[in-house]
């Protein structure tokens, strides 16, 4: 047996244990059943426990991704937006036990790769908004928004809370961070300028060969001074 297939039974087996019993059924006794292999083997592919249920975490988030990966992008980057909500949030209500080892035991400086994959997703979602023109804060300020809110949301439900909280809750942060409805677009809100700031620096890598590294520098500063004077006001 190779290295690459011990690793991949002993995920796959740990997930399976995970999903089964959740996070105290994932012992090494029991992958090491499961997956056919050593103890010794576990402990030099992940180092301890907790680096076998991280990988596990991911490996189970990254097959949701898979599965959803088949949707075309909405035309509405917004509309976009609430999918990665409703999935995100319907992957840890679905899966309880992959979305309280994700966020349930945080660690200062520390985030398990699936929650940072997730994050990264949320991030990409934003900046779409942004170069439409409609996010109303800076992408970073945006997307840890939506992140944390859904996954404080889902947490919520995982406890029993009412499945009405995740709609309206997502709607108050789109509210927030998004210039949504027609009405918004067609008027010149007070944020209409920030909106550009924000869309013009969400597009600056695109610009690369037309600036120099320090035209780029300070249009990037006055930019990021424009999208964060909500924060200062």
């Amino acid at each position: 047996m190779t290295e690459t297939s011990a690793r991949d039974r002993i995920v796959r087996a740990a997930a399976a244990l995970l999903a089964e019993g959740g996070r105290a059924a994932v012992s090494t006794r029991a992958v090491s059943r499961a997956a056919g292999v050593q103890a010794p083997t576990i402990y030099r592919q992940f180092g301890d426990l907790r680096g076998l249920l991280d990988a596990a975490a991911s490996y189970g988030f990254a097959a949701h991704l898979h599965a959803q990966a088949a949707h075309e992008p909405a035309d509405d980057p917004v509309d976009d937006l609430r999918r990665g909500w409703d999935m995100h949030v319907g992957f840890g209500v679905a899966n309880p036990a992959f979305h309280t080892l994700m966020y349930g035991d945080p660690r200062p400086g520390a985030r398990p790769t699936a929650a940072r994959v997730a994050a990264d997703i949320f991030r990409q979602l934003v900046v779409r908004v942004a170069e439409a023109g409609r996010l109303r804060v800076d992408v970073d300020r945006a997307a840890e928004m939506v992140h944390a809110a859904s996954c404080g949301v889902t947490l919520t439900l995982i406890q029993g809370g009412d499945p009405g909280l995740s709609v309206a809750t997502r709607e108050a942060v789109v509210t927030a961070i998004c210039a949504d409805s027609p009405a918004a677009r067609a008027v010149r809100p007070p944020d209409r300028p920030v909106r550009h700031a924000v869309a013009l620096r969400a597009a600056l890598p695109q610009l690369a060969g037309d600036l120099t590294p320090a035209e780029r520098a300070l249009l990037a500063e006055w930019l990021d001074r424009l999208a964060g004077a909500d924060r200062q006001a």
